[in-house]
């Protein structure tokens, strides 16, 4: 949920690109209403969650504190593929081999439910096909070329297609990578039109959407009773999709996910022979260190470039000098390019990166803790949460089962250590 410092935030190039609007007025909750399932935020958990619940039939309100799209929804780098935000060994390794299976299978079908949504009711969100994995160093290559391997031979995914050489140049115009995994099934959109589109689906499927209005408390019981300043919602059950804006809402999952800010430009646009030399083939890219950058060609032909990561709220020292410099380095001919647009938003991580669903008690679900992986796993989360609240828990409980510990240090320390353990794999990055 967002304070009012949060809602004093730049522009993005998103917000000022929308080409899709909501079909009716979203105003502020103001008194008591009775729904089947309030739904809590306004991102892409609860927009689907929202949409899967009306097309269901059952009765759903959308509280959320700001506008909608206002978080990482809205204002990420726009990057859909499968997986998680944490590799299939780690999923393995809590879940075991077969249910590991499962939930990539499930993150594919992530995707394909993205495309299909957006095809179903003509969201305007700029789809586009291919994503570069790309090394950066030779250590990246081994591991990269590793992931390929255990996904072919055990998951039997054969979307990803190593690119070196002139091969890698007619995707990516610059020599900064030494190779990178072709993702046939991954892609990017305009993240926002992306979620209004859910929105304005999810108003003609009956919901009500309510904005600038907060959740303060959930008041547990059969119903529940949501509360925010101008209002309660009593409702059978209760679905939490706040992620980053989560706050103490849900004591029960305090310290279980990190707020990091993440940074993002735009250019001018750059035109039909410049972007050419840039992405030609309009593939996004992130690189393989684990403070990752990103780019990728919005449908106007900036260069929309991420990266960098804080974890106190202030933007880090020399942002804008570094971020400038790195395009600079990887293709020469955008040296002092103007750059239109400058902003950040906030994305949850938990501990092991592997999102984190539940439900507490019998009737509040949440899902969060994307990690930066959130575009098309979000939308299948809405879809699980549905269909569990519909007595089908069998897929949400394969992410449920999923181990999650709070990060360590408790509240005083916990910003402290994972600073200091990112400032740890940084260095590693450098080396």
């Amino acid at each position: 949920m967002a304070t009012a410092a949060q809602t004093d935030r730049p522009a993005s190039y998103y917000r000022d690109s929308i080409t899709v609007r909501l079909d009716q007025a979203c105003p502020p909750l103001a008194g008591h209403r009775r729904v089947d399932v309030c739904v809590i935020g306004g991102g892409i958990t609860g927009c689907s969650a929202a949409l899967h619940l009306a097309e269901r039939g059952y009765s759903v309100a959308l509280l959320e504190a700001h506008e909608i799209g206002f978080g990482a929804s809205g204002r990420s780098g726009g990057q859909i593929l499968p997986g998680l935000g944490t590799d299939i060994a780690t999923v393995e390794q809590a879940l075991g081999r077969e249910r590991a299976r499962v939930v990539w299978e499930m993150s594919r079908e992530a995707v394909r439910l993205t495309a299909e949504r957006i095809e179903r009711h003509a969201i305007p969100c700029d789809l586009a096909w291919g994503y570069l994995h790309a090394a950066v160093k030779p250590r990246h290559v081994r591991e990269l070329r590793e992931m390929q391997e255990r996904l072919a031979r055990d998951y039997g995914y054969a979307a990803l297609e190593w690119l070196e050489g002139e091969a890698l140049r007619e995707r990516v115009v610059t020599d900064a990578y030494p190779g990178a995994l072709l993702e046939h099934e991954g892609g990017h959109l305009h993240p926002l039109n992306y979620t209004l589109g859910l929105a304005r689906a999810a108003q003609h499927a009956g919901v009500t959407i309510h904005e600038h209005s907060p959740a303060l408390e959930i008041r547990r019981g059969q119903p529940a009773t949501v509360v925010t300043v101008g209002g309660e919602i009593a409702a059978d059950f209760v679905v939490v999709g706040a992620n980053a804006y989560l706050g103490r809402l849900l004591p029960e999952l305090e310290g279980r996910v990190m707020r990091a800010a993440n940074y993002i430009v735009a250019s001018e646009p750059l035109g039909e022979a410049r972007a050419a030399q840039v992405l030609p083939h309009n593939d996004a890219l992130s690189d393989a260190n684990f403070v990752l950058d990103y780019y990728r060609l919005s449908a106007d032909k900036r260069l929309i470039y991420g990266g960098e990561v804080s974890y106190d709220g202030r933007e880090p020292r020399g942002l804008q000098q570094r971020m400038d410099a790195k395009i600079a380095r990887l293709f020469p001919l955008l040296e002092g390019v103007r750059i239109d647009y400058r902003w950040g938003g906030d994305v949850a991580i938990t501990l092991n990166r592997a999102p984190d669903f539940g439900r507490l008690g019998h009737n509040v679900y949440y899902a969060q803790g994307y990690s930066g992986h959130g575009m098309a796993l979000a939308g299948l989360a809405g879809q699980l949460v549905a269909e569990a609240i519909g007595g089908q828990s069998e897929r949400f409980d394969v992410f449920a089962a999923m181990p999650h510990r709070r990060f360590p240090g408790g509240e005083r320390l916990r910003t402290p250590l994972l600073v200091l353990a990112t400032a740890f794999y940084k260095l590693r990055d450098r080396l």
